[in-house]
C-alpha cells in the first residue's frame, strides 16, 4: 500500500513524453514528471521514490528526498514568503509551506527556522509549523540517565542550548557541558544525564559516569600505542587541545588518566604520559 509523506518502492509501468507512471498498488496510478525524476527509468523497473499530493490533490513522486519526512523536526530555510505563508525549501523543487497560523513569529525570506513537518489532516498535505511545543511530549517518554539519544539543536538560552530529544520532547544541555562547538540545527548524539522531578531532562555530549571513564581509557591507550607510546598532553594542556584529540573535556581526560596511572599502565611526566613499556 502507498504511504504518502513517506518513501516508497514502486514500479514503473509505464513512459510519456512528460516522464513516468508507476504502480499506485491500490492507490491508482501515481505520475513521476521528467523534472522530479534523477534518472531515466525502464518499464518493469522498481524505484524508490517520496510521495505527495500535487497541486490538484492527485499524488505525485520524485526520487528527490526531502530534508525533512513528517512527524520530524529539521532547520529550513525561507524560499519566499507569499500571501498564504511561508515556502521553506526542504530539498525538493516544490517548497513546503508554512501557513501564517503555524508561524510561531513571522517568518522572513533567508531566514532559517526550527520547524515541524507534518500532514495536515483537512487537506492531506504535507505542510510545516514553527510552534513546536504542539508536538512535543511535556512528559518523556521512558527516559533513562546514561542512555543514548539523538539530539536537534534549536536555540541557545543563558544556562546553554535547548534540544529537541529523539524527535520526541525538550532537553537542556549546560554551558559548562559543552566542550565543543555546536549550532542551531545540528544533529548530534548525547545522553540522558537527568530526568528531574518536574519531567525536565538535563542533557551532556559525552557518556556520563564509569562507563564514560573507561571509554576515554581505551582511546588514550590506542593513541599512546599509534604514537610510540608517549602524548605530549599534561594537565595544564589547554582544554581545546585535549578536546581535539580525544573529544572529551579536561576535566574527563584527567580522570582517565588518573584512572590508568593506578592501573601502572603509563606514568606521568612534565611533558606528557609514558605508556609502561614503551620506554
Amino acid at each position: 500500500m502507498v504511504e504518502p509523506g513517506k518513501l516508497n518502492r514502486l514500479r514503473v509501468i509505464r513512459k510519456t513524453d512528460d516522464g513516468v507512471w508507476l504502480d499506485g498498488m491500490g492507490a491508482g496510478d501515481i505520475f513521476m514528471p521528467r523534472s522530479y525524476a534523477q534518472k531515466t527509468f525502464m518499464v518493469g523497473e522498481d524505484v524508490d521514490v517520496f510521495i505527495f499530493s500535487g497541486p490538484d490533490d492527485h499524488l505525485l513522486a520524485t526520487t528527490e528526498r526531502p530534508l525533512a519526512l513528517p512527524g520530524e523536526f529539521a532547520l529550513l530555510k525561507v524560499a519566499s514568503v507569499t500571501p498564504v505563508g511561508a515556502f521553506l525549501d526542504w530539498g525538493l523543487k516544490k517548497d513546503l509551506l508554512v501557513p501564517f497560523s503555524e508561524q510561531k513569529e513571522k517568518m522572513e525570506e533567508g531566514k532559517s527556522y526550527i520547524v515541524y513537518v507534518f500532514t495536515d489532516k483537512i487537506t492531506g498535505r504535507i505542510v510545516a509549523s514553527s510552534k513546536l511545543n504542539r508536538f512535543l511530549n511535556r512528559q518523556p517518554a521512558d527516559l533513562e540517565e546514561g542512555q543514548r539519544v539523538e539530539l536537534l539543536i534549536c536555540s541557545q538560552t543563558e544556562i546553554g542550548y535547548k534540544a529537541i530529544i529523539d524527535n520526541s520532547c525538550w532537553g537542556v544541555i549546560y554551558k559548562n557541558e559543552i566542550f565543543q562547538p555546536i549550532k542551531k540545527g545540528q544533529r548530534l548524539p548525547g545522553f540522558i544525564r537527568k530526568v528531574r522531578d518536574d519531567g525536565k531532562i538535563d542533557l551532556c555530549l559525552q557518556k556520563p559516569g564509569h562507563e564514560k571513564i573507561v571509554d576515554v581509557s581505551d582511546k588514550i591507550i590506542d593513541a599512546l600505542k599509534a604514537r610510540g607510546g608517549f602524548i605530549g598532553i599534561t594537565d595544564n594542556s589547554p582544554a581545546e587541545v585535549i578536546y581535539r584529540m580525544f573529544g572529551v573535556s579536561k576535566k574527563t581526560y584527567k580522570k582517565a588518566v588518573g584512572a590508568l596511572y593506578k592501573k601502572r599502565l603509563i606514568t606521568i611526566g612534565e611533558n606528557g604520559i609514558q605508556l609502561i613499556g614503551t620506554h
